[in-house]
């Protein structure tokens, strides 16, 4: 047979070996870099202010002072922390987007207790209100885990709405509970019941220590547990994990369970610890941004430290921005833009890290 002359598309998407973890880095901070780049231009054609003083003003708007520092440092560990509770069940490929309803539902029960229980001195009442926070986020997470692993139902679509029922509870306690016991918004006002104690006059300690043994706990359970194990083996393959022995539903529910708990917990420390009050706007979209900083850590629950930290710098930093710039059209859309452009680098690099362009060549086949 005559040689035939094949003519192949003019590039391909071709998935990479393995790279070092050195090369993959360098390719973030290079991603980082170039957007930090777009970012001044963007800043100075509105602002005209230059790459360092841009840099300068985030930093004072994020760690300039006491106040805000701690204010950064409380969205740090609140964004960490669903982040946290986001990694097992992505690990198991399992797309939980209700982390944001998960947190309510543990913000809702804690406010509840808090209004209901009142009577009961601090040393019950909080306890009772951390365990009531596990107890709701875990419902949460238990509902799409059961359907998903009973009947096949997508847990897309069903976390998705549980957000939508959450904020709906939410919004009937703050309607039935306004007066005395919620005025302006802050629970327990007058006697501080509930409220979480604080280590720490200006920083929140208490709220650190939580968040950071929970991230170092999910570490080792997630890296050094058989359960762990059986994480990662239902989410690299089903079928392996039928064949090796893995209960298939039962590390489903019980992932999600751990994941919505771990939320509730998220809900508790936002209303005991830091706001003493609720509304639909408690979880603050950190829900939804959780699962950036879970998929950019690869799972890895202290490399989500540094990503959290990063995440809250760009949007107190170009908050700092919008409050002196407001006038000359630099407002809160325009912060959104700029940390959209910086997320927009750093996840577009994640693909050029696992995969390659294979440009058009022309080859011969017999």
């Amino acid at each position: 047979m005559a040689n035939v002359h094949v003519k192949e598309p003019f590039v391909r998407v071709v998935k990479r070996d393995r790279l070092p973890m050195w090369q993959a880095w360098l390719y973030r901070a290079i991603a980082i870099i170039l957007a930090l780049g777009i970012v001044d231009v963007f800043v100075y054609s509105i602002t005209g202010l230059t790459p360092i003083e841009t840099l300068q003003l985030m930093v004072e708007g994020s760690f300039g002072n006491i106040v805000c520092t701690s204010a950064s440092i409380v969205l740090i560990c609140k964004l960490l922390l669903i982040a946290v509770a986001l990694a097992p069940a992505f690990k198991m490929q399992f797309w939980n987007i209700g982390a944001e309803g998960q947190v309510l539902a543990g913000a809702l029960a804690t406010a509840m207790v808090m209004v209901y229980a009142n009577g009961l001195p601090n040393k019950l009442l909080i306890p009772l209100m951390a365990i009531s926070a596990i107890l709701a986020g875990g419902l949460w997470g238990f509902l799409p885990a059961i359907f998903k692993a009973k009947w096949g139902v997508n847990e897309t679509l069903f976390t998705l709405m549980m957000n939508y029922v959450a904020m709906s509870f939410v919004d009937f306690f703050v309607n039935q509970n306004k007066g005395e016991k919620a005025s302006i918004g802050t629970l327990n006002a007058d006697t501080g019941k509930g409220w979480l104690p604080k280590m720490g006059e200006s920083i929140n300690w208490t709220v650190i220590i939580i968040v950071l043994a929970i991230t170092i706990a999910m570490y080792i359970y997630l890296k050094h547990t058989k359960q762990g194990y059986e994480i990662a083996v239902v989410g690299e393959s089903i079928n392996t994990a039928k064949y090796a022995g893995i209960s298939v539903k039962k590390t489903i529910i019980r992932t999600m369970i751990i994941s919505g708990a771990i939320c509730g917990v998220a809900g508790f420390l936002t209303v005991a610890g830091e706001d003493q009050s609720i509304s639909r706007g408690t979880a603050g979209g950190f829900g939804f941004t959780a699962i950036i900083v879970a998929w950019l850590g690869k799972f890895n629950t202290l490399v989500m430290i540094v990503i959290s930290a990063f995440i809250i710098f760009l949007q107190q930093g170009t908050k700092a921005i919008s409050d002196a710039y407001s006038l000359v059209g630099f407002n809160e859309s325009a912060s959104a833009i700029v940390v959209g452009f910086v997320l927009f680098f750093v996840i577009g690099c994640e693909f050029f890290i696992n995969y390659r362009l294979s440009f058009r060549h022309s080859r011969k086949e017999k």
